[in-house]
């Protein structure tokens, strides 16, 4: 098996800036491919995150917002990284998170794993929690949520949103196959 980090196939010669704001910054690298010959790649550098489940009654408290770049509504586990200049652990993100766009607080947050959204493009990557014992309080969402909706979603109907292209977001359907596998459900 192979992934252990040092098998290093591109060699990056410089880099440079393309684009930055608060959220992300876009790389163009000139690069050494193992055959000696050069070429450039485009990297998204963005922080890390936290994905929450926050499971309850056999399902899962999801939210739903308006996604600019796909240009429409979609439902998904509470997710999102820390504010500009703001630094902490992967656990106390999550709590934030979890509050930040449901108002719930959990009084157990196990973490379930480490993950890569977009490897191709970007280093980001994600910690997934799962929340249980939850507490409602209000949510205190960022001017970009204020469209945001909430609610309980069973199981079953997980699937169903899935299958009608409501759920289509790539950290959720991961973050979902970790608490599968943690649940004994799937090897």
């Amino acid at each position: 098996m192979t992934g252990d980090g040092d098998e290093r196939s591109i060699r990056r010669l410089e880099s440079r800036i393309v684009y930055r704001n608060r959220w992300m910054t876009v790389r163009e690298d000139r690069i050494l491919r193992p055959d000696g010959g050069e070429g450039i790649y485009g990297v998204v550098d963005k922080p890390d995150f936290a994905l929450v489940i926050p499971v309850e009654n056999d399902g899962f408290h999801m939210v739903e917002e308006y996604r600019y770049p796909i240009g429409r509504r979609t439902w998904n586990f509470p997710q999102g990284s820390f504010p500009d200049g703001v630094d902490g652990v992967p656990e106390e993100l999550a709590r934030r998170e979890l509050a930040e766009e449901t108002g719930l607080r959990a009084g157990r947050l196990e973490h379930l794993g480490y993950l890569h959204c977009s490897h191709g493009t970007s280093g980001q990557g994600f910690n997934v929690f799962l929340a249980t014992d939850l507490t409602p309080g209000p949510h205190s969402r960022e001017p970009e949520e204020q469209d945001m909706r909430q609610r309980w979603i069973s199981r079953k109907e997980f699937w169903a949103l899935v299958d009608q292209g409501l759920i289509t977001d790539d950290s959720t359907l991961a973050a979902y196959s970790l608490l599968l596998r943690h649940e004994g459900r799937i090897p």
